[in-house]
């Protein structure tokens, strides 16, 4: 069983293996990626259904435990990536459809989608949605309560425009695999992870490049040739980008003054393992990456790369970790192990373990946590393999013989206002 339904080659395993794994490298050519496709969704608009709660605390240990208050399902293929929209919760699946789940009463209120290829990444911004897909290609979104189509596709990028002004000159074609060429305004390969940040958007592919492309009128600024093997993640912070890589590196870039980004610093973890995920907290002082060998890796930096050092080593999980996600002091892990692990981070960047929630039937893929007014605690988004997204209420703190999970219900849920 391929645990990331994406090639092996892309992400490294470490045992124990799920049946079927293989922990060799490799570089592989692009096209060496192939999914197998599945029939496109056809798309339901304004459709709103009842959402069954399935309600049940699963203890941890300590005296921590969690609320599970919803297990949503609808997708026909695997739950690959979440975004926060406004009101909405997005989630997107190797099956090719986008959900919309209204907040605050977590209903299904439409599905999206072209059936161009598995959506492998979610960003938002203001009024707009980039969907990022195995097919090479960012689709853009606009947002509009005043069209029937209230998720209506804009554009693709790169966009025709783009193409127009690049297409007849040479040297704007790139060797991407023997005896076969493209603009350099185009990802070779699937694209893997996004981000928006100061009025840019950051694209991540399997073809080991990092694009730059602009906010405002959707133009390709920079191709970076940014890692030896598949970026996995992407996340932005301070004017920082940092790209997590099969290579074994989360690298960091920067732009000095209009210059082009440039390479600022490289952070390494275990050796011989593959980076699938990174996250950096809101201060941009911390910085931590998960690993094809259960391990979630931190570094303390001031914005200046030569200082940033290792300062923690965890052992999260048994398999490996394919996602993380930061609210406050307070990170969490999801792995091919089917199991979420909850940090707290404390003294010098080092985490302590807050508690393990479970639930999944298959390996957790993605996760997104919200704030929310109620009890002190967060909301936890949770994708999985099992084509299910699962919600979850984590206290921030626990009071002695006290189940803080009890505090949010279904009917105060449906009567809270979600803040982000």
């Amino acid at each position: 069983m391929n645990i990331m339904n994406t090639p092996i080659s892309k992400y490294k395993l470490y045992p124990p293996l799920l049946s079927g794994a293989s922990s060799s490298s490799s570089s592989n050519s692009t096209n060496s990626s192939s999914e197998t496709e599945e029939s496109p969704v056809s798309s339901q608009r304004f459709e709103v259904l009842d959402v069954k709660y399935q309600i049940h605390s699963i203890p941890v240990s300590g005296s921590h435990s969690y609320r599970s208050l919803a297990v949503l399902s609808g997708h026909i293929g695997s739950v690959s990536c979440l975004a926060l929209c406004g009101e909405f919760i997005l989630s997107a699946s190797q099956g090719k459809d986008i959900i919309v789940w209204q907040q605050p009463d977590l209903r299904l209120f439409t599905k999206f989608g072209q059936g161009d290829g598995s959506v492998k990444a979610l960003a938002t911004v203001g009024n707009k949605v980039f969907t990022a897909h195995q097919d090479s290609r960012i689709r853009v979104w606009k947002v509009s309560r005043s069209s029937e189509n209230v998720f209506k596709l804009v554009d693709t990028l790169p966009t025709t425009k783009d193409y127009l002004g690049k297409f007849m000159k040479q040297s704007n074609y790139v060797q991407t695999r023997r005896h076969h060429k493209r603009l350099w305004i185009e990802h070779a390969d699937s694209i893997s992870c996004l981000t928006v940040h100061n009025g840019l958007i950051y694209s991540g592919s399997w073809d080991k490049t990092l694009k730059v492309w602009k906010l405002s009128d959707l133009k390709c600024l920079e191709s970076i040739k940014a890692h030896d093997d598949a970026i996995n993640g992407l996340v932005a912070c301070k004017g920082i980008v940092y790209s997590a890589s099969a290579d074994g590196k989360i690298k960091a870039w920067g732009k000095e003054g209009k210059n082009k980004h440039c390479l600022k610093g490289i952070l390494e973890g275990n050796k011989d393992v593959s980076f699938n995920s990174v996250v950096v907290s809101d201060d941009g002082k911390w910085v931590y990456g998960g690993s094809s060998d259960g391990f979630v890796t931190g570094w303390e930096g001031n914005g200046n790369f030569d200082s940033w050092k290792l300062v923690s080593q965890t052992k999260a999980h048994q398999m490996a970790v394919l996602c993380l996600c930061l609210m406050g002091e307070f990170l969490c892990s999801g792995s091919a192990d089917k199991s979420i692990g909850i940090w707290k981070r404390e003294a010098f960047g080092k985490l302590c373990k807050f508690g393990v929630i479970s639930g999944h039937e298959g390996p957790v893929k993605c996760l997104q946590a919200c704030s929310n007014r109620i009890g002190g605690g967060f909301l936890l988004y949770s994708g999985s393999l099992d084509k299910s997204l699962r919600v979850w209420w984590v206290p921030r703190d626990s009071v002695e013989g006290e189940d803080n999970s009890t505090r949010l219900t279904p009917s105060t849920l449906n009567k809270s206002m979600i803040s982000y």
